[in-house]
């Protein structure tokens, strides 16, 4: 029963072939590979454009890498203050970009909204050197609450950032979730809702160490090059993720592994909402669920070899808390059984 983290999941079996069947041969290096070229192809053929791919090993890096790209003096990224890059990255988006600064912006369930964007950009006019400029606004889909933008909250959170003339990026660590949760197309949850640069994860749905930073604007990618290879991010092996990728993408795997992951958190859901131990602490449309739960049966689970964290609870959900309960949060994997998310409930 092990939900703490869908990082704890191993590799999906497919995927993990694919990487003995790239072992054998010889390959040109640094993504000059015909894998390589392969797989780029296929992210272009997946969002329906051409577009510049690169592979990097973890999100971090994609993530910063891609701020980085937006550098500007003073820059200021606009971010939700639960974002991965603001509380769970070390600093290494501003590292990345030389002195940028994160400016982190509340927002229920994760999310951040119009209004609220729009009023922190405006305190940075532009005439007042003091405070920096704004430089870029990354959102997180799914977000670190486990809901799920909507197309028209992106276009809408687009829409801001064009008239500021800022990108928009977005980290993409549950990219399939959240995509197979709308039931929509890459295409449509990105580019064509103005979304200018993507950190497009895999790790998180059965690959071993597959991440890579999807432009939407190849004309605009040459800088991306030099920007990896300092980064020390450029593998010289990258033929073996785009083996992951390859195989990710075959028959669909990537979309099948993200249903069943949403898919058992449901399952999970589903049981709590008929439980008087435990409750959504707010629904949620991907493989992330927060729960309240009563403290006696949160020990009754650990006790019987369920794994998960407890999470901190924000003043408002804890005013909603009794004394006797914790927040905590469960994710479910492609490699979650059924069983295991039985046997869970069971035990509450």
């Amino acid at each position: 029963m092990f939900f703490a983290s869908d990082n704890w999941a191993g590799a999906h079996p497919l995927i993990a072939g694919s990487l003995v069947e790239a072992a054998g041969g010889f390959a040109s290096a640094y993504g000059a590979s015909d894998l390589d070229k392969r797989v780029e192809k296929s992210f272009s053929e997946i969002f329906e454009r051409e577009v510049a791919v690169f592979f990097v090993g973890t999100g971090t890096a994609a993530n910063s890498l891609a701020l980085a790209s937006f550098n500007r003096p003073g820059g200021q990224i606009f971010c939700h203050r639960e974002a991965h890059v603001n509380v769970d990255e070390c600093n290494a988006p501003e590292f990345f970009a030389t002195g940028a600064k994160l400016v982190p912006i509340d927002g229920p369930a994760g999310k951040l909204s119009p209004e609220a964007l729009a009023a922190a950009i405006g305190r940075f006019p532009p005439d007042f050197v003091h405070g920096g400029q704004p430089m870029a606004v990354t959102i997180t889909q799914a977000t670190e609450a486990g809901t799920a933008y909507t197309l028209d909250e992106i276009a809408a959170l687009s829409g801001v950032t064009k008239k500021a003339g800022l990108p928009l990026h977005m980290d993409g660590a549950r990219f399939a979730n959240a995509l197979a949760h709308l039931g929509t197309t890459p295409a449509e949850m990105t580019w064509k809702r103005g979304v200018d640069i993507l950190s497009f994860g895999g790790t998180k749905n059965g690959c071993w160490c597959a991440e890579a930073l999807v432009l939407f604007d190849p004309g605009k990618a040459q800088q991306m090059h030099f920007l990896r290879k300092r980064s020390a991010q450029l593998f010289s092996k990258s033929r073996f993720i785009a083996a992951q990728f390859d195989a990710y993408f075959r028959d669909d795997l990537w979309l099948t592994l993200a249903r069943h992951a949403n898919g058992m958190a449901a399952r999970l859901a589903t049981g709590f909402a008929a439980s008087d131990k435990a409750r959504l602490a707010w629904p949620t449309g991907s493989n992330e669920l927060f729960v309240i739960i009563r403290n006696d049966a949160m020990k009754t689970l650990q006790d019987k070899g369920a794994v998960f964290y407890d999470w901190p609870a924000g003043p408002d959900l804890k005013a909603t808390m009794r004394e006797d309960e914790t927040l905590v949060r469960l994710v479910t994997s492609f490699a979650t059984r059924q069983a295991d998310v039985d046997s869970f409930l069971s035990a509450l």
